[in-house]
């Protein structure tokens, strides 16, 4: 993660001391890994502010029911996703038109989306591949969206994510998986629809060629 595990549990003793330095260091150090979660989860610079700042005043409110051993980073990730999680069906289920550009840091294992240098045409059509995997991103199953965007965009390895969805490392590794493969599935169809006589583009292949849950 972004801290030592040193300076965590020294945040956390000084929470649960009442010592009003902790909250300030655990913002200053947690603040922005919160907030690109929260927005590349919802895309909305917004919603993304209002839920990480919401994570601690939980963290300062639920203080006093941290245990010595907590993990601080999951905890905090922990909370975060269920408060966007319910944001994300919030929002299904009141629809409002956003203003925000979709498709910052697009793509699947780092992969580039098409240039949009090339010309206005490219553009668009940049802008309409980005939408379709942010829209793809957001379909996904809550434990599928939360790993993924873990791994590929906070940068958190199987064991830290497990911790924060309370799943083995194989389990993360399936998640992610299986994440990719629809996020593929979803751009393929894309592909297809704007391109049908095209070959199929070939992704760069990353994760392993079967399920990780269907190997020994």
């Amino acid at each position: 993660m972004h801290a030592s595990p040193e300076n965590d549990h020294a945040c956390l003793q000084g929470l649960l001391n009442d010592d009003p330095r902790a909250l300030d260091a655990a913002i200053l150090r947690w603040q922005r890994p919160l907030y690109d979660f929260a927005y590349q989860y919802l895309r909305n610079h917004g919603d993304a502010q209002d839920l990480a700042t919401e994570t601690f005043v939980r963290l300062h409110q639920h203080r006093g029911r941290l245990r010595p051993d907590t993990n601080l980073p999951a905890w905090l990730f922990t909370t975060l996703g269920n408060l966007c999680c319910s944001q994300y069906r919030w929002r299904q289920r009141h629809p409002t038109v956003s203003l925000e550009v979709a498709g910052e840091d697009g793509g699947i294992d780092g992969e580039a989306l098409p240039d949009p240098t090339a010309g206005p045409v490219q553009a668009a059509e940049a802008d309409e591949a980005a939408a379709v995997l942010d829209a793809a991103i957001g379909r996904l199953p809550h434990d599928y969206k939360t790993a993924f965007l873990l791994h590929h965009f906070n940068h958190l390895s199987y064991a830290e994510i497990g911790r924060v969805l309370h799943c083995s490392e194989r389990g993360i590794e399936t998640r992610i998986y299986r994440a990719k493969a629809q996020l593929r599935a979803a751009l393929a169809g894309y592909e297809r629809e704007v391109m049908p006589g095209a070959p199929p583009v070939q992704h760069r292949e990353t994760a392993p060629v079967t399920d990780p849950a269907e190997t020994p």
